[in-house]
């Protein structure tokens, strides 16, 4: 239940978007708020581009670390968490298990907003050949497939923070502070990308390429960022993955 209620949420925040310049008595001006917020109007396909842009900073992360922090902490506050074990699968395998479900959510948590965008500027505005930032133009169905790329960078983008969640998750019985201590992260390495004092340490931070899925609006598409960010995000993955299977194959589940 409270998965679908955040992907409800998620859903809604391109609606309120599109609703909100929709009504807007005036058209927003160039520069102002959202990333590509003052194209809607001309174009409907950028409502889902909009959307992803506003859900990437706090609304995705808020709620891809409420999945990962539950995800071993929530067996054991329930009891749930022995039993789980008496299997011969192993805890190795509940890890990979609980991962790839945090993994399935960062999928449906991303193409929800994408869709739900989609559908929104559909419906509000009108919908045709889409200018990129290179200045070429192509087709609605390309367009589509450069949203899909646009949502699977994102999905990308979150895997490093679902594995700092689940590696979180393996040092409490308390899922909420699990799911706290991930969020703060999220925000505290987005505030430390943030500074130009710590230039040095900005390539490391899991955050640091959320917004760097420019490079898929030109033409042709560039998959430099794109390689870059999956591979800062495998190394979190594999870096907090071995370190959770460390803490995970001492931890007592019988107290």
């Amino acid at each position: 239940m409270r998965t679908w209620a955040m992907l409800i949420a998620l859903a809604a925040v391109p609606i309120l978007i599109a609703v909100a310049v929709k009504l807007s008595s005036r058209p927003t001006a160039p520069g102002r708020g959202p990333l590509f917020l003052d194209r809607i109007t001309q174009n409907g396909l950028f409502v889902a581009v909009t959307a992803l842009v506003v859900c990437v900073p706090l609304f995705l992360p808020l709620t891809v670390g409420v999945v990962a922090g539950d995800t071993i902490a929530g067996e054991a506050n329930l009891g749930t968490l022995r039993y789980l074990l008496l299997a011969p699968a192993g805890r190795i395998r509940l890890l990979l298990v609980k991962y790839a479900g945090a993994v399935a959510f960062c999928c449906a948590a991303t193409a929800t907003v994408a869709a739900s965008g989609a559908l929104a500027g559909v419906v509000l505005f009108p919908v045709g050949p889409v200018t990129l930032l290179s200045g070429d133009t192509i087709s609605v169905g390309e367009s589509a497939v450069r949203s899909l790329l646009i949502a699977s960078y994102i999905t990308v983008s979150l895997l490093g923070l679902s594995a700092i969640g689940l590696l979180i998750s393996t040092f409490t019985d308390v899922p909420v502070g699990a799911m706290a201590a991930t969020i703060v992260l999220s925000v505290v390495s987005q505030v430390l990308d943030n500074l130009p004092q710590l230039e040095w340490l900005h390539p490391w931070l899991f955050s640091h390429h959320w917004l760097g899925f420019a490079d898929l609006l030109r033409q042709p598409i560039s998959w430099t960022s794109f390689g870059e960010n999956a591979l800062l995000q495998a190394g979190y993955s594999a870096v907090c993955g071995a370190l959770a299977y460390a803490k995970f194959s001492n931890k007592d589940v019988l107290s």
